[in-house]
């Protein structure tokens, strides 16, 4: 079978035309990425660290990211504290169940619109989610996210 000429190139064409279909099928399907328009909404996508107890969740969209960061949790309020890598014109986060909630507008804590915080009230932290808006240069983006994160633990703060 390894004497036959045919057979032999077939081995090694074969591997090269796979790569180069994969990579052709990629460029000719793929979505080509695009910048933010003004007045238009985008989706935020939450990264993986919002779904554990790090005390950090953070959202993003392109090359537009926000960061929030758990700064205290009690059994009746939520401190929160956001960092943006852009200027934001607003923000609001609601903690909401299934039924809607009443959106809280965050405050700026610095004079380029980077950071922000906010107090949130708090019942029953488990069962709600995080939902966000964002306003930044006229453009409009939201995300939802577990709560998991507002607690923040390590192996350092389990109890032996």
């Amino acid at each position: 079978m390894f004497k036959n000429k045919h057979f032999i190139v077939a081995l090694l064409v074969a591997p090269i035309l796979a790569v180069i279909t994969y990579f052709g099928v990629d460029m000719a399907v793929s979505e080509k990425p695009h910048a933010a328009k003004q007045g238009k909404s985008y989706k935020l996508i939450s990264k993986s660290n919002c779904r554990y107890t790090s005390g950090l969740c953070d959202f993003e969209n392109g090359e537009f990211k926000v960061q929030f960061r758990s700064e205290k949790l009690t059994s009746d309020s939520l401190q929160l504290t956001l960092k943006s890598k852009f200027p934001l014109q607003g923000i609001k986060v609601a903690l909401a169940d299934e039924a809607d909630a009443n959106p809280i507008a965050m405050t700026s804590t610095n004079q380029d619109m980077r950071n922000w915080a906010v107090s949130l009230p708090v019942t029953d932290i488990k069962n709600k989610k995080l939902r966000i808006a964002v306003q930044a240069n006229d453009t409009l983006y939201y995300g939802e996210t577990e709560t998991t994160f507002v607690t923040y633990e390590t192996l350092f703060t389990e109890e032996n």
